[in-house]
């Protein structure tokens, strides 16, 4: 299967811990909306919200998927995230290697 890169994305979301991390990369990968998820580890994130400076210790999640399912991918994060306004960036797949893009497209 010849399949185009710019046919998937990458999705980065930020928890607010560990297991909120692990629980959408479960759901994401058990759903097949997403192939695979890397939970990077926590990350120092300085922010405005609500007029003040903030600084929160967050974990990044990249899921890998079909840039077709990313409304869904969306969806599912904003329902079970525990933030009223959850980052979820979808970023375009630019090349890739055909073999790896083949197992995500089965996947998901």
């Amino acid at each position: 299967m010849n399949i185009a890169a710019h046919e998937y994305v990458m999705v980065y979301v930020v928890a607010a811990n560990m297991d909120e991390a692990r629980s959408i990369a479960n759901v994401l990968v058990a759903s097949r909306l997403a192939a695979c998820v890397n939970i990077l580890g926590s990350v120092t994130s300085v922010y405005r919200w609500e007029g003040k400076i903030e600084e929160a210790t967050e974990v990044v999640l990249v899921a890998k998927t079909q840039a077709a399912l990313f409304d869904d991918v969306r969806g599912k994060v904003k329902d079970i995230h525990s933030y009223a306004v959850p980052c979820i960036v979808a970023y375009p797949m630019a090349d890739g290697h055909g073999p790896y893009l083949n197992w995500i497209h089965n996947q998901t």
